[in-house]
């Protein structure tokens, strides 16, 4: 049992947000530890039905009885300062806290917090680490970024030391983190609207794995030279892997795909053979991302097996490449969370290892910062499809001060040669891929905001 007293003078605990992808797992392991939970949600998603089928009390809207009770009030970085209930603790001097800095929190209650960062691949890399600890029967806690049909949700609340989540660098809140042990899948040039240089990005993983403990555990990726450079930080010496990379302490060869783009592939250590893995999820970044899980695994002594069998089983977190049906039966349609050019890249090269006649690919821009910053990055990614559709710029947290718009994004692909068509409402761009789309062909689409939508649209 992980030592909680630090927590123990929070008997009562309120969540505003209590619906998001972190604060639910938070929630769980609170309630197993014996706090009383309660939570608010601007909307009844399915996280907050989940909740409240676990025996949660959760209000959708506003509840400031439950704020009044409480001993300390836990918000999501999207609640705002004048939120009533924010208003109302502040009012009882009742403590907040952000989710990030609680979650900081409750990794020192654990003698073994597995940290998996990177710009791209947590939340798949987290998953497949989390299976082979499950299969290894190591009974850990887990905090993954989305759902995963193992866990039948997105965290599983374990009793052992061993906790493990995603930390993301975006506004540093992964420096809020006590890990014993990281993965650091790569560093590439995003958030720009916080970090604003790559060499800020560079500076946070920095300050990130100086956070390890002198015993603790590092794994690099060894294809990535910004990754390499994270080891003059530390006295950890580092585990690295890599594909281009034979000097890593884990490399693949003999890289094979079947016909759903599924990898094969022969795991060499120290230069030995290790073994042969076969991966149920398409695409090289995947082997890249199983190799982290593999080496991290190994220095945990999780047997072979235990790693083939999770990595076998492990079909994918939800709208990651996620297959999603058919139009008439005749046109596949997959989602992705794909919403960076690297990423993109990454989803393209995927899709190449599988059989279809064309590929249509409807993006959805994710941020105005993101996508004026890189706009001839995404048309040069993009152009790895035969046809692409551009929805509108989902804004997120930016209002656009950027003067950016998908129009620009269409003008840039057809400028170098890519013909690209702008449809800004959903229905049109159902109608346009229906309308299209021939016998064997692939729809990919592709964001980190509304157009996951498209794809039920399409196979209704």
């Amino acid at each position: 049992m992980p030592n909680i007293d630090t927590l123990k003078k929070y008997k009562n605990i309120h969540m505003i947000g209590i619906g998001g992808v972190s604060m639910s797992g938070i929630a769980a392991i609170l309630k197993n530890w014996g706090f009383t939970i309660t939570g608010s949600d601007a909307s009844n998603s399915e996280n907050v039905k989940a909740l409240t089928q676990k025996g949660f009390k959760v209000t959708v809207g506003h509840n400031l009885e439950d704020v009044a009770s409480s001993d300390i009030v836990v918000y999501s970085a999207a609640v705002k300062q004048d939120d009533p209930e924010m208003l109302e603790a502040k009012r009882l001097n009742i403590p907040t806290i952000e989710r990030a800095d609680f979650l900081g929190e409750i990794t020192r209650c654990y003698q073994d917090t597995i940290c998996i960062s990177g710009t791209h691949g947590k939340t798949t890399t987290t998953s497949m680490v989390a299976l082979c600890f499950k299969e290894a029967m190591k009974d850990p806690s887990i905090q993954v970024g989305a759902y995963l049909k193992q866990l039948n949700g997105n965290y599983m609340v374990g009793n052992s030391e061993h906790f493990i989540i995603e930390a993301c660098e975006y506004v540093e809140s992964f420096l809020k983190f006590s890990p014993k042990a990281q993965i650091i899948l790569n560093i590439d040039n995003d958030h720009l609207d916080y970090f604003k240089t790559f060499e800020n990005i560079k500076n946070a993983f920095m300050k990130y794995v100086k956070l390890l403990p002198d015993d603790g555990i590092l794994v690099l990726n060894a294809d990535d030279s910004s990754c390499l450079e994270l080891a003059k930080c530390t006295n950890v010496i580092p585990i690295t892997y890599g594909i281009q990379n034979k000097n890593a302490n884990f490399y693949a060869d003999h890289i094979t795909f079947d016909e759903d783009g599924f990898p094969v592939f022969d795991v060499y250590y120290k230069g030995t053979l290790y073994d042969t893995i076969k991966l149920s999820v398409p695409g090289q970044h995947n082997i890249l991302n199983a190799l982290s899980c593999i080496a991290l695994c190994h220095e945990y002594k999780i047997e072979k097996s235990a790693i083939k069998n999770a990595l076998l089983q492990f079909t994918g977190a939800h709208r990651r490449f996620e297959f999603k049906g058919k139009i008439d039966n005749k046109v596949s349609v997959y989602d992705d969370y794909a919403h960076h050019p690297t990423e993109i890249l990454a989803t393209a090269k995927s899709l190449s290892h599988k059989k279809y006649n064309n590929s249509w690919v409807v993006f959805q821009p994710h941020t105005y910062s993101r996508t004026k910053n890189l706009l001839e990055d995404f048309a040069n990614a993009l152009l790895n499809f035969d046809h692409v559709v551009v929805l509108d710029i989902y804004a997120a947290r930016e209002k656009n001060t950027y003067g950016i718009s998908s129009k620009d994004l269409v003008n840039q692909l057809n400028t170098i040669g890519k013909e690209a068509k702008y449809i800004p409402d959903f229905n049109d761009c159902v109608s346009y891929i229906k309308d299209h789309v021939q016998e064997n062909d692939v729809v990919i689409t592709l964001g980190a905001g509304t157009v996951t939508e498209i794809g039920a649209m399409l196979i209704s």
